[in-house]
C-alpha cells in the first residue's frame, strides 16, 4: 500500500515511460478502462478509492517506474535503476 500522494500528472508520465495505453495500465492494474479515463480526466491527485490508486501505482512501480515525491524540487517518476 502506497503512502505517497501520487497525482494524475505522475500517473500519465509514468504511461508515458512505459509507452503504455490507458487499456494497458488498466490490463496490469485490475481497474477497469473507464475508471483509468474518468481519473486521468482530472487534475490533481488521484482521486476515487484508495484501492484503486494503490492498484494502479502498484502496476507502475511493478512496471519499474519509480514515484518521486514533492521534496522541494518538484514531484516527479523516473525508471528505477536496474539491478546488474
Amino acid at each position: 500500500m502506497s503512502i505517497l500522494k501520487v497525482s494524475i500528472r505522475q500517473i500519465k508520465a509514468a504511461r508515458a515511460l512505459l509507452g503504455w495505453s490507458q487499456d494497458d495500465l488498466a490490463t496490469q492494474s485490475g481497474v477497469s478502462v473507464p475508471t483509468v479515463k474518468r481519473l486521468e480526466a482530472a487534475d490533481g491527485d488521484v482521486g476515487g478509492r484508495a484501492e484503486t490508486g494503490d492498484a494502479l501505482v502498484a502496476a507502475l512501480e511493478k512496471a519499474g517506474v519509480e514515484f518521486i515525491p514533492e521534496n522541494g524540487g518538484g514531484a516527479g517518476v523516473r525508471m528505477k535503476k536496474r539491478k546488474r
